[in-house]
């Protein structure tokens, strides 16, 4: 295996591990050897996940809402107990809303952004964080989207969600690089997950009129997305801390 890619021995947290990014990426480091600490709020889909890591590598798994904090400090609690140690964490779960300019942006909308696309990344960071201090090693890498670097008509909700996300990510890096803790976020394009499974995204002609936003005219698959975050993540990659990187097609060179 090229050393680059090789996570042998590495204690992984992945929330969000049920679809998408977070199952390609368990299935994507459980290959490479990594152990791994898993969650989502869907039960069955996360231990649809577990059976098919679980041959290739150790695996535990809590099920909950990210936006708990206690549910973060049990993950923690669970990489420690089983592994005794936590060398990264992937905070990946997260969701959009309907399409809705600002002037019709509810409170219902704006509380369950900010509960699962901030609180789950801030609470996880609270307890990701000491663990990996007291190692005097970490890494961790938040998912963002283009959203929290610039513009998303009616997506409101979500962009201000995810500015914090990237906002909280640059101050984390700068709070404990010199603890050799370092924290990055990635900021994709649309990509067809379950993220997309809301009124005005959920059909071919809604995806297929997205994907033309982007020069390359298409969206991301989800395998570009999480072979993206496996760089990132990568060992050999340590000296990336405080970014904020857009897999985006070429929307952010517009």
């Amino acid at each position: 295996m090229d050393a680059l890619l090789d996570f042998s021995g590495q204690v992984v947290l992945i929330t969000g591990a049920g679809s998408g990014f977070g199952r390609l990426l368990s299935l994507g480091l459980a290959s490479r050897g990594a152990k791994l600490v898993l969650s989502d709020i869907n039960e069955t889909a996360l231990e649809e996940t577990k059976n098919d890591v679980k041959a290739l590598t150790d695996v535990v798994v809590i099920a909950g809402n990210i936006a708990s904090e206690s549910l973060n400090k049990a993950l923690v609690e669970k990489a420690i107990e089983t592994f005794g140690r936590l060398d990264i964490a992937v905070n990946n779960a997260g969701i959009a809303h309907n399409p809705a300019p600002i002037h019709q942006m509810t409170e219902e909308i704006m509380d369950s952004q900010f509960a699962v696309n901030v609180k789950g990344v801030m609470f996880g960071m609270k307890y990701q964080i000491p663990v990996m201090l007291t190692q005097k090693q970490g890494h961790i890498l938040n998912v963002s989207s283009l959203a929290g670097l610039g513009g998303a008509p009616k997506g409101g909700a979500y962009a201000a969600a995810k500015h914090a996300v990237s906002g909280v990510t640059r101050t984390a890096a700068v709070e404990y690089g010199r603890k050799n803790v370092r924290v990055n976020a990635i900021c994709p394009f649309y990509s067809p997950t379950n993220i997309l499974n809301v009124d005005g995204y959920n059909t071919p002609e809604a995806r297929e009129q997205l994907g033309l936003g982007s020069p390359m005219k298409r969206l991301g698959e989800p395998q570009e997305i999480v072979n993206t975050m496996m760089l990132m993540l990568s060992p050999g990659n340590s000296y990336m801390n405080g970014q904020t990187i857009a897999v985006d097609g070429g929307v952010t060179a517009w």
